[in-house]
C-alpha cells in the first residue's frame, strides 16, 4: 500500500504542475540544452520513455511532462530544492544511435557525448542518473509473428545490445574516475506484446505467454550489463506483474476477464486503447507513476 500510495502522491503532484504538453517542460529543456548553473541535477537518458511520450487525442506519439523521470524528480526534489532535471532522451534511440547519434540533434554529437560533456562539466553536482535503452533495438524482431523467426531475429540482435550498452556503460562510468560518480540506476523494461491476448486467437494468445520469457532474456541482459558496472536495476519488468500466472485472472470493463499481466499492460500503457489513441506501447500518466516509483525505491533502497 505504501508503494502504490507513493505512486499516485507522485502523480498527483505532477498533474497539479502542468498537464499534458507536445513539449517538454521548461526544466527539461532541448535535447541538447545545457543545464543552468544549480547546485545539483537529475540526468535522465534513454529512449522515448525517457521523454515520458505518450500518444495525443489523433494518435499522435509527443513528448510530455508526465515522464517517469519528471514525477521521479518531483519525488526526489521535495529532499533537494536545488536539483535541477535534465533529460536527454530521444524517441527512437537505440543503443547504436546513442552513442552514434543520427534521430534526436545533440551539440555533443550524439546522447552518449551529451551525457559525457554534462557529467565532466558538472563532476560532483550529478546527484543522479537514470537509463532505459534498448528496446528499439528489438523492433525489426516484434514485426514478426512467427515465434522461431522471433528466437532466431533476438539472437542475432541481443550480442549487438550487449555490446554498446557496454560502451555506453563504460563512457558513462569512466567521467568520474577515482573520484565517485553518480548513482546510475537502469531499467528492466515491461512487455507490451502482452496485448496480443485481447486479439483472441490461439496464436495470440500463445505469442503473448511466450513474449514474457523473451522479455525476460532480455531483460537479463540488460541487467547483466549495468551491474557489471556497479550501476542499480528499477525492476520495471516485476512492478508491472508482467511474470504474473496467466492463470490469475483479473477483469478489465471492456474486455471481462483476462489474465493479470494483460490486466496491467492495459492498466499501466495504451496497448488496450482504441484507435486513434492505441494501440501504443508507452506507459500512460498512471504507468510512468508506477516506473517513477520503482526507480525511486531503488534509488533509496
Amino acid at each position: 500500500m505504501r508503494r502504490i500510495a507513493t505512486t499516485i502522491a507522485v502523480a498527483t503532484v505532477v498533474v497539479a504542475t502542468g498537464a499534458m504538453a507536445g513539449g517538454v517542460p521548461a526544466l527539461a529543456a532541448s535535447h541538447g540544452a545545457k543545464a543552468t548553473t544549480a547546485s545539483s541535477f537529475y540526468l535522465s537518458l534513454g529512449d522515448s520513455l525517457a521523454q515520458g511520450v505518450q500518444p495525443n487525442d489523433q494518435g499522435v506519439s509527443v513528448e510530455t511532462n508526465q515522464g517517469y523521470p519528471d514525477q521521479l524528480f518531483t519525488a526526489l526534489h521535495m529532499g533537494n530544492p536545488t536539483l535541477k532535471l535534465v533529460k536527454l532522451g530521444c524517441p527512437g534511440e537505440t543503443t547504436g544511435t546513442m552513442i552514434n547519434g543520427g534521430i534526436c540533434t545533440y551539440s555533443a554529437g550524439s546522447q552518449l557525448k551529451q551525457a559525457a560533456a554534462f557529467l565532466a562539466q558538472h563532476r560532483g553536482h550529478v546527484q543522479l542518473v537514470t537509463i532505459d535503452i534498448g528496446a528499439n533495438d528489438l523492433n525489426p524482431c516484434l514485426v514478426l509473428t512467427n515465434l522461431n523467426d522471433i528466437v532466431k531475429c533476438l539472437q542475432g540482435v541481443f550480442p549487438t545490445i550487449q555490446a554498446n550498452l557496454t560502451t555506453i556503460m563504460k563512457t558513462l562510468t569512466s567521467i568520474s574516475g577515482s573520484s565517485g560518480g553518480p548513482p546510475i540506476i537502469g531499467m528492466a523494461y515491461y512487455d507490451p506484446q502482452l496485448a496480443n491476448w485481447l486479439k483472441g486467437t490461439t496464436a495470440d494468445k500463445t505469442l503473448a505467454k511466450d513474449s514474457v520469457a523473451l522479455a525476460q532474456g532480455f531483460n537479463s541482459l540488460l541487467g547483466g550489463v549495468y551491474k557489471g558496472f556497479g550501476a542499480k536495476v528499477a525492476d520495471v519488468f516485476t512492478a508491472f506483474h508482467t511474470a504474473a500466472p496467466f492463470k490469475t485472472r483479473v477483469t478489465l470493463p471492456a474486455f471481462g476477464r483476462v489474465p493479470k499481466a494483460v490486466g496491467y499492460i492495459c492498466m499501466y500503457t495504451w496497448m488496450c486503447a482504441a484507435p486513434p489513441v492505441g494501440p501504443n506501447i508507452h506507459a500512460n500518466q498512471l504507468g510512468y507513476g508506477v516506473i517513477a516509483n520503482t526507480f525511486l525505491n531503488t534509488y533509496l533502497g
